[in-house]
């Protein structure tokens, strides 16, 4: 690895840091000239997690705010402004929140944890007790933004109070910056409190944002947009710029001309494809967007591991809940079953999106999953429908591979709770009556989602129907199955060794997916594969003799079950 490279910034959300300390930056800094060439007082910017909100925050902080060091800009696309950069660069108080660790299982914790963030932003400002333009009783006012027992009064009009003693001392309104608004909505609906928090967020932002006489200009983010009448009451101010929106909508996430030359600089270029593949298609706007978080750890991986395949990084860093809970309102829902299939085979399916919605009502409709789905990533856009429509996709390989692994997940839990029909495939595999077992499968692959794709490779069809057995076959306890375990001259799928007492017995399976439908081939070519390699011999090394060969087909929700008997 080289280490003259600068260092690739995984995790790094603070913009000074990243940029005094040696760390690769992925210009955004025309986000400024275009955040002030589309002027608003309040603006908001909706966009999933992973794409760089919190570093763009940042980097407005250090840009707008009077203290820090400006050098750290010298280089970078802003500076090619230099009459905006006269009129705006270091030329404002700044407030700056950050919300996404207001994380309890309470309100009061919860409350408890904003007013020490706002506590903290008071400190930062600590000399204004030393003002000689504020008063005694302005001045005993922010006393008690610097107290820890903080009340909620205090708290509500905390930022509003900062930004009227911040003009008055500096002489210069404020710009206020409110990170990942949404977050503590969120936790606070999980955890049964979301009244209480949403009352508490809404009289904070509307004195800090609609009331205030002192506010130059306001930046927000989050992945939600909750409805106006829910928390922005009454806020004619603000301007709302979705994923949907072309306004700005290169500004979080990388380009496909950012991607290449990065993968350029650390020598990956050869990678190209696999990183676009993985991690692109992502529609903000008419701009593509990478996720950035991905490709930063995938290219991180890449310089200790050149042969490192891709990881689900954006994917594993969140709980999925949206996508578990689509998929299981799905299992009783036609439609949406064969929209999810559609989807998983990459096509198109076209939805209306609710742009506004509560956390209370996210889940109340699968036409608001598919709206939450959409905001937070999971599916973007590859075109407008009429009205509020949108044509629909999932946008990598990434995303896709996390919606099988919740089917698998659901498949798994509905099957082990049907054990009479798994007894008897079970029965039907030890007892050799391949026709049994091929009717107890086709049972199973009715009630799941199939994968009918052309979107994925052959062995990624086969992998999921390999998955689907194990599930199926863990079920029985006094089996000891092994998946991929090396056998005679090769790996075999699937191994089961079966406790007889003095009769044990083995069982092989190798399954394929027949692409072109013909069961009868596939079934067959995986039998002559079974023969061939000898995985059987993996059993009569351990003196069983009773061993029984499956070949097993999978088309979308059709199977084919063969049987060969060992030597």
């Amino acid at each position: 690895m080289d280490t003259e490279k600068k260092k690739l910034p995984i995790g790094i959300e603070n913009f000074e840091k990243l940029r005094k300390n040696n760390f690769y930056y992925v210009d955004k800094t025309g986000f400024i000239r275009e955040l002030l060439q589309n002027p608003a007082e309040v603006t908001l910017f909706t966009r999933p997690r992973r794409f760089g909100k919190s570093l763009n925050m940042s980097m407005l902080k250090c840009f707008f705010g009077m203290d820090g060091d400006k050098e750290i800009f010298q280089g970078l696309e802003i500076m090619e402004e230099p009459e905006l950069c006269r009129k705006y660069m270091g030329k404002f108080p700044v407030l700056s929140l950050s919300l996404k660790d207001i994380d309890a299982d309470s309100f009061e914790t919860a409350f408890a944890v904003a007013a020490r963030l706002v506590n903290k932003e008071a400190w930062d400002h600590y000399y204004l007790l030393g003002s000689g333009k504020l008063t005694q009783s302005e001045k005993q006012a922010f006393q008690e933004l610097l107290e820890k027992d903080m009340g909620k009064p205090v708290f509500c009009g905390s930022l509003a109070l900062l930004s009227r003693l911040l003009e008055k001392h500096h002489g210069q309104k404020v710009i206020i910056l409110i990170d990942e608004y949404d977050v503590p909505l969120a936790k606070a609906h999980a955890q049964g409190y979301y009244e209480e928090m949403i009352t508490l967020i809404r009289s904070l932002f509307h004195q800090a944002l609609k009331t205030n006489s002192s506010l130059q200009m306001a930046v927000l983010t989050g992945c939600m947009r909750i409805s106006k009448e829910s928390i922005f009451t009454g806020l004619n101010n603000l301007n709302v710029l979705t994923v949907a929106d072309v306004r700005l909508d290169g500004c979080f996430g990388f380009t496909d001309g950012e991607v290449k030359s990065l993968l350029e600089y650390y020598g990956l270029i050869d990678k190209y494809g696999v990183v676009k593949e993985w991690y692109d298609g992502y529609r903000f706007g008419d701009v593509d967007i990478y996720c950035p978080w991905d490709v930063i750890n995938y290219c991180a991986l890449l310089r200790s591991d050149p042969n490192a395949r891709p990881e689900n990084y954006w994917a594993n860093s969140s709980g999925n809940g949206a996508v578990r809970r689509f998929i299981q309102e799905a299992g009783n829902r036609g439609t949406t079953k064969r929209e999810i299939e559609s989807l998983i085979a990459g096509e198109l399916v076209t939805k209306e999106i609710r742009p506004e919605i509560t956390y209370p009502d996210m889940y109340r409709s699968i036409e608001n999953i598919w709206s939450v789905l959409f905001t937070t990533g999971y599916l973007t856009q590859r075109g407008r429908g009429e009205g509020r429509s949108f044509r629909l996709a999932i946008p990598n390989l990434e995303v896709r591979e996390l919606f099988i692994t919740q089917i698998m997940d659901m498949f798994k839990k509905d099957a082990q709770q049907d054990g009479e029909a798994l007894e008897a495939l079970c029965h039907a595999l030890q007892g050799g009556d391949a026709k049994e077992a091929q009717r107890q499968l086709r049972n199973y692959l009715k009630k799941t989602i199939s994968i009918r794709d052309t979107f994925a490779r052959k062995e990624l069809k086969e992998n999921f129907y390999h998955g689907m057995l194990l599930g199926l076959l863990a079920f029985k306890g006094n089996w000891a199955v092994s998946s991929n375990r090396e056998a005679g001259e090769g790996y075999a799928d699937i191994l089961a060794e079966i406790d007889g007492g003095d009769e044990p017995m083995g069982i092989v399976i190798e399954v394929k997916y027949a692409r072109d439908g013909n069961l009868d081939a596939a079934c067959q070519e995986a039998l002559a594969q079974i023969g061939k390699r000898q995985y059987g011999n993996v059993f009569y090394d351990e003196d069983i003799v009773k061993v029984l060969q499956y070949g097993i087909a999978f088309y979308k929700d059709k199977c084919k079950v063969l049987l060969s008997e060992g030597r």
